[in-house]
């Protein structure tokens, strides 16, 4: 029933068009933040450019809710499902369910309005309305008021009560936390389980908690990182650790990293996927616990290294990612089994064969 309802092709999609959105505005935030601006409370007074920066960057942010319940919709139902979507979103906005309740009003109002689209018939005459007055407004009146007076509600509670929950953690709590949120997305690069890690990091995001985004963005360049110095380690103490193959993706997955992109680590979990992964997991772990810890935000959902500068207190933001990276670095190199040596020899083989090719 479930996979019949697509949850995740329309959710990704959702999120798609939501990223250029959060990333634009929370940087237009942070590049404001830095040069001193503050939110335009009064547009009558005299404002400068960081003030119209930061402003815009919290305008973008509250279309955030309409957008991804627009863009749920929309997949869902195609373009009736958009208008309705956004009204959602709006609403969700406005009863303070946020990016939840934007969530669950895009999928309600899609399916409703995909059921209008292939159920309610009308007059010959009526059939150009259907699309552009009909099933808008029918799907928006109804999903509305139940947005309002059904659904809404225990989105709201439910809300309320993981931001009280997350913004009065103290102490241990805050490091389990964040060790637990960085297993997540240190688990299967960029897989299922990282993608709910980074859901959860986004909608707290968007009711102005900051510290899940900076263990999301901080953990996903540790894999890259940890490989790169396991690598660098085995250079050191001349003890082999990768093949000729394994090297060279290393060295491609390192700048994918900076970026944050954690998918570059694929192919070598692909070949040792329990040491990889058990140390990935670890390094996540101390970074993300080390983030919470000393209260690192982000007020960017991407960028890798080039938003780090931008978090709440950026000094512990890069010794949470050094931390992370090296426990997950020195762990590899320390369970990592040398190459065999057939292995060698048929990377050396391989190497010969193809500077034979060239030669002639």
């Amino acid at each position: 029933m479930l996979k019949k309802m697509q949850l995740k092709k329309h959710a990704l999609t959702a999120i798609s068009y939501m990223l250029p959105l959060v990333v634009t505005a929370g940087l237009l935030i942070a590049i404001g933040n830095l040069t001193g601006g503050k939110v335009i409370a009064d547009y009558s007074q005299s404002y400068n450019i960081p003030d119209a920066l930061v402003s815009l960057g919290v305008l973008g942010m509250g279309l955030l809710s309409p957008v991804i319940a627009g863009a749920i919709a929309y997949s869902i139902a195609d373009r009736p499902g958009i208008a309705p979507g956004l009204f959602m979103g709006l609403i969700a906005n406005s009863i303070g369910a946020g990016f939840l309740g934007g969530m669950l009003g895009g999928f309600i109002v899609g399916w409703f309005v995909l059921v209008l689209k292939t159920h309610l018939h009308v007059p010959k005459w009526a059939e150009g309305l259907m699309p552009m007055l009909i099933v808008p407004l029918v799907s928006t009146v109804i999903i509305g008021v139940l947005m309002y007076f059904v659904i809404g509600v225990p989105i709201v509670w439910a809300t309320k009560a993981l931001t009280s929950f997350l913004t009065g953690m103290q102490g241990s709590g805050k490091l389990v936390f964040g060790g637990i949120m960085g297993i997540m997305v240190g688990f299967d690069f960029g897989g299922p389980v990282n993608k709910v890690a980074s859901l959860f990091a986004d909608g707290m995001l968007l009711e102005g908690i900051y510290q899940p985004e900076a263990v999301k963005v901080l953990c996903s360049m540790v894999p890259p990182f940890g490989v790169t110095i396991a690598l660098v380690l085995s250079k050191l103490f001349r003890k082999p650790k990768f093949n000729k193959e394994e090297e060279d993706n290393i060295g491609i997955a390192f700048p994918m990293g900076i970026c944050m992109i954690t998918e570059g680590v694929i192919p070598l979990a692909a070949v040792d996927p329990l040491r990889i992964i058990s140390s990935s997991m670890v390094g996540c772990m101390v970074c993300g616990a080390f983030s919470m810890m000393f209260d690192v935000g982000s007020r960017v959902p991407s960028g890798g290294m080039f938003i780090v500068p931008t978090m709440t207190n950026a000094p512990f933001a890069f010794l949470s990612l050094l931390s992370g990276s090296l426990a997950m670095g020195i762990l590899l190199f320390a369970i990592r089994k040398e190459p065999s040596q057939e292995m060698l020899e048929e990377v050396e083989e391989e190497e010969l064969n193809l500077s034979e090719i060239t030669f002639h």
